[in-house]
């Protein structure tokens, strides 16, 4: 059986969630946080032997005072990111165990996964070596310009939207990164990409959000209770109570 390394990047500055009192990987939903949510998924897997969250410098402290006892229990260890996405990936990366044959790179933001799209996601990587889920654009795009006017409608045809979890061989990602020198990437894919490594594309579902706003924190809300529920691995938060992060 393949063994996948898992990492979660928390480390974003939420500027657009606007909320004084919590980032929103921290901010609670249904009752924990929305990190623990995307931990979740991973935590009972028999194929994942290593969960790393990345979190902010700035947030260690407040992070450890009200999560210590969940990644002592579970196992998950805590890095450190940087200035950019790619960075924080970056860090995770070179602590990733040599015991996993892929890594799994899944926005924590991301609470409203199923273990069905995990399997199929991981299972494309096993055959291809990189694999990523997404959903074909389905409304109008138009390209906007100055004074917020349109420019040109744009072909939606054979266009999809990159969601996560993303899966890689681990030698390939750890080639693409050490080789994307001042590239800004959005997604762990386009590195891959631009080693000329093919990516397979599995079909996701506009349930499988990313928390930007507090409306998406509403929406996700709604998305938990329609979505089959988590193979459990035990008790995420044993000694918070539900009011998280004040």
């Amino acid at each position: 059986m393949a063994k996948f390394a898992v990492i979660l990047p928390a480390a974003g500055r939420s500027s657009r969630f606007k909320d004084k009192s919590y980032k929103k990987v921290f901010a609670p939903l249904a009752n924990k946080a929305v990190w623990l949510h995307s931990a979740e998924r991973f935590l009972s897997r028999n194929d994942v032997v290593q969960t790393i969250l990345v979190i902010s410098p700035e947030d260690r402290g407040e992070f450890t005072f009200k999560f210590s006892a969940n990644i002592a229990i579970l196992g998950i260890e805590v890095v450190d990111g940087g200035a950019e996405r790619a960075d924080s990936v970056a860090a995770a990366l070179a602590r990733v165990k040599p015991a996993a044959d892929y890594v799994c790179v899944h926005d924590a933001a991301r609470p409203c996964l199923t273990d069905a799209w995990i399997d199929e996601v991981f299972a494309a990587a096993e055959k291809s070596g990189a694999a990523i889920v997404a959903v074909p654009i389905s409304g109008t795009l138009k390209r906007v310009g100055p004074q917020r006017r349109i420019q040109e409608t744009v072909s939606r045809e054979g266009l999809w939207e990159a969601q996560t979890p993303q899966v890689f061989r681990r030698q390939l990602l750890l080639e693409a990164y050490a080789q994307r020198g001042s590239a800004h990437a959005t997604d762990d894919a386009q590195l891959v990409e631009g080693l000329g490594h093919p990516v397979s594309v599995v079909p996701g579902s506009p349930l499988n959000l990313k928390i930007t706003t507090q409306e998406d924190l509403r929406l996700a809300e709604h998305a938990l209770k329609a979505l089959p529920k988590p193979r459990m691995a035990g008790p995420l938060h044993p000694f918070a109570d539900n009011d998280l992060w004040r």
